[in-house]
């Protein structure tokens, strides 16, 4: 089984705006459940399905397959939860880590967070600058949420 160990935080400021490569996600949920979710996304030429298991504290189980491009785009149009989560995603190299930045399009326009994936749900690490608030536990900003309660509803 493949573990996630993320954690989630708010930006400040703008410097994280000049550093890596902005790339159009557009991804989908056929499952939003907190005990399983099914995600299909598109990154650039490559397409991806990813499930989920439920989250404890910042650890939860993940398996992420890749699937034919053409086969995403059909879910995404036509079997996927509405609406569609589509985001600029920047991974940024700081301290050893990647952290990446995303700025949400759509009824999400203006929320804007940053991840990092960790080895232990302890591990110490470096914050760049312009990272603020942890919202690790806070469900509002899971992604799978933001189709049930897009940002601009808050």
């Amino acid at each position: 089984m493949g573990v996630e160990i993320e954690r989630k935080f708010l930006l400040t400021g703008d410097d994280w705006r000049s550093l890596g490569e902005p790339v159009l996600l557009r991804q989908g949920y056929l499952s939003s459940q907190p005990d399983r979710v099914v995600r299909v996304r598109i990154e650039g030429e490559r397409a991806t399905m990813t499930i989920k298991g439920r989250s404890n504290g910042a650890t939860r189980g993940e398996w992420e397959y890749e699937i034919p491009l053409p086969d995403a785009n059909e879910l995404l149009d036509q079997l996927c939860e509405k609406p569609i989560i589509e985001k600029y995603r920047r991974r940024i190299a700081f301290a050893g880590l990647t952290w990446e930045v995303d700025e949400f399009l759509g009824e999400n326009k203006g929320l804007m967070f940053a991840e990092v994936e960790l080895e232990s749900e302890d591990q110490q690490f470096d914050k760049p600058s312009w990272i603020g608030e942890e919202v690790t536990d806070d469900s509002r900003y899971y992604n799978s949420s933001l189709i049930r309660l897009p940002f601009s509803k808050w």
